[in-house]
């Protein structure tokens, strides 16, 4: 493990309550823990910015399978990324509605235009697409 290193913060009094009724809720054991998975945090979200970035992602798409056409398309874009895709799962949430969750892998530029195609298909109702580094900080 690197040596640790120590800083001050200064900080308003009020945002601090607000930092340690966060930390409580949380389960935070003290405000150092906090302030590392934060700073980690965002210099992830700043590397997966770039579209190089080798990232992990898991997509989410809610869609109607009544839409005609719909899921042909869904496999047909799948297989044009499968380099990228490790493995999807469909569920049956009501008589008309799925949701599929695809685990994915690559650039992060290639993991977000897979998000697009498959979410701008008529029929799909809410997708969400989560990012992060596929090595650690």
């Amino acid at each position: 493990m690197n040596e640790l290193a120590r800083f001050g913060v200064s900080i308003e009094q009020d945002l601090l309550d607000r930092f340690d009724r966060f930390l409580a809720q949380s389960g935070y054991e003290n405000r150092s823990e906090a302030f590392r998975d934060l700073i980690r945090a965002r210099l992830v979200q700043e590397e997966v910015a770039d579209e190089q970035a080798r990232v992990l992602g898991v997509l989410s798409l809610v869609y109607d399978h009544r839409q005609r056409e719909l899921e042909k398309r869904l496999n047909d874009i799948q297989h044009e990324f499968h380099h990228s895709i490790i493995s999807a799962t469909h569920v049956h949430v009501d008589h008309h509605t799925c949701l599929q969750e695809i685990l994915l892998k690559g650039k992060a530029g290639d993991i977000r235009k897979i998000g697009t195609s498959l979410g701008n298909l008529k029929g799909v109702k809410h997708t969400n697409l989560s990012v992060t580094l596929a090595r650690g900080l």
